[in-house]
Order: C-alpha cells, then sequence, then structure tokens
C-alpha cells in the first residue's frame, strides 16, 4: 500500500506519546515538579500531534467527528474514542501530580491502561484485513504495543527499556520472516481471485484500466525485494542493534538516552516506511501487479 508520510508520522508519533503516558501513568518514572511536568507535556504533545497528523490523511477532516460514531464496527473508531479518553485522563492525572504534588495511582493506571488499549485499536486497523495478508497477523498488534513501550521507555530514560527492546527485535525479525510469502500462501492470484482457476492456468490480457487510478494509488504499491531488504537491515539496525549497544555498554546518562532515542525512532520511521509499502493488498491481482 501507499506509505503516506501522514499515517507512517501518525503512527509513529502517538505509539511513542502513549508508550510514554503507559510507563508514567504507572509510576515507573521518579521525577517531580518541573520535570514531571516536561515529562507530561512530551507524551501529550507526541500524541496529540500523532494524531493531529492522521487527519491529513482524511479527504475531507471536517467529517472526521462522524467516524467516532461507529465504535461498534469500526476499529478505527474505537481508536478515536480511546485516544481522546486516554488524552483527557492522562490530562488530569498530569495536573494532580504537577500541581497537586499527588501521585494518583488509580488514575495513573487507568491511563496506562487507556493508552495500551489505543495503541491496541491502531494495530487492530491493519490487523483485520484480510485483504492485506501481511497485515493479517497476531504479531501485528504485538509488534506495535512492543513498538509502543520501548519508545516511551527510551524516552524515560529506563534501563529496563534494553529488555523491551530487544523483545521488538525478536517479534520484529519473526514478523518479517512470517510475513515474506504470506500473500501466495493466502492463494492470492488471478485464479482465485477469479474463481477461473479450473479451467487451467490463466493469464491477464490487459489490465482493468490504462491510466492510474485511486486504487492503484492508495492500494497497489510495488517496491523491489532489493530495496525492501536494505531498508529492512537499516531500519533494524538503527531501531534495535544500536540502542541495545548504547545503553548495555554506556548504560545510564542523558547523552545515552538521547542517541538511543534519535536512533530508534530513526528506525522506527524506516520499519513503519515498510510496513506499508510491502503491504500487498489483494486489488493488485486485478491490475497485474501481483
Amino acid at each position: 500500500m501507499h506509505p503516506a508520510p501522514s499515517i507512517i508520522t501518525f503512527t509513529v508519533l502517538s505509539g511513542l506519546g502513549f508508550g510514554l503516558m503507559v510507563w508514567l501513568g504507572l509510576g515507573a518514572v521518579d521525577v517531580e515538579g518541573w520535570i514531571a511536568a516536561t515529562f507530561c507535556l512530551m507524551a501529550l504533545g507526541l500524541a496529540g500531534g500523532g494524531l493531529l497528523s492522521s487527519l491529513f490523511h482524511l479527504g475531507h477532516p471536517e467529517r472526521a467527528p462522524k467516524a467516532l460514531t461507529q465504535w461498534r464496527s469500526s476499529w478505527l473508531s474505537r481508536e478515536g474514542i480511546l485516544a481522546i479518553v486516554t488524552m483527557l485522563l492522562f490530562t488530569l492525572f498530569s495536573l494532580i501530580w504537577v500541581f497537586g504534588g499527588v501521585r494518583s495511582g488509580p488514575l495513573g493506571a487507568l491511563a496506562a491502561l487507556a493508552a495500551l488499549a489505543t495503541v491496541f485499536s491502531t494495530a487492530m486497523i491493519y490487523t483485520q484485513m484480510k485483504t492485506v495478508p501481511r497485515w493479517h497477523s497476531p504479531l501485528t498488534p504485538v509488534v506495535f504495543l512492543l513498538a509502543s513501550l520501548s519508545g516511551g521507555a527510551l524516552l524515560a530514560g529506563m534501563t529496563a527499556s534494553f529488555w523491551i527492546i530487544l523483545s521488538l527485535g525478536v517479534v520484529l525479525i519473526l514478523d518479517s520472516v512470517q510475513g515474506e510469502g504470506r500473500f501466495s500462501r493466502a492463494n492470492g492470484n488471478i485464479a482465485t481471485a477469479t474463481g477461473l482457476g479450473k479451467f487451467g492456468r490463466l493469464r491477464q490480457l490487459a489490465p482493468p484500466h490504462t491510466g492510474q487510478n485511486y486504487l492503484l494509488k492508495e492500494m497497489v504499491y510495488v517496491i523491489g525485494r532489493k530495496h525492501a531488504h536494505k531498508i529492512n537491515i537499516i531500519g533494524m539496525t538503527l531501531a534495535i542493534p544500536v540502542p541495545l549497544f548504547l545503553i548495555g555498554v554506556f548504560h545510564n546518562g542523558h547523552t545515552t538516552f538521547g542517541l538511543a532515542v534519535v536512533s530508534h525512532i530513526t528506525g522506527m520511521v524506516l520499519l513503519r516506511w515498510l510496513f506499508f509499502a510491502r503491504a500487498e493488498h489483494v486489488v493488485g491481482i486485478y491490475y497485474g501487479k501481483h
């Protein structure tokens, strides 16, 4: 699928923000006063900025509120509602913590749970799509959740982020290995698409359209295997081994975690771009793209 910059920005930034909210809400960051305020504003800014960027992907942003009404059947709607609830809960938690000098345990835990649910809902928007076999996997929400938690832990300067990033790396490798060939294993071809496979081997005489259209622009994006492999290696290296090396060797320190955060985010942006670029949608079959 087309890797739109707005969606990449949304998923990466909001994941970081909600991940940081989880650790702050659970009391994993032992800070007070203006430092606590800085962490809270960072979490709200990243989550809010990510959500705002997603509006640029909508054809009619003014209709966004209508999407919140379909929560019974739409993960997109659930994500929107949960994001709003999470932001409100975390804002209240932050005000009590910063200005009241009291870190509300139950309220913080509730905000952390809501943040996790929001990230899970974001992942389920893609996981539920049977038309994209690479996404239709139990590992997709696991990747989103671990990416959010690892990024949030790095921003919070937690030494425990080492093990979370390591877990993310293992799951990313497993997901990448399983994702290769998942489209073909799902029997996605012109024979199954038309139901004419019983008559013998089929080939397409001509595509349905001779020019560009919306489906080709949004649902069909072809990236060479060689280029995808290079981007995957670079993204994985920046997101996983580099932060692990910095934390494992140099341990604590603002410089260490600062460099680790920059490397991790850069790597995750590349991997998230690849997440969309390598997503083979079944509609591509009708255009001879698979």
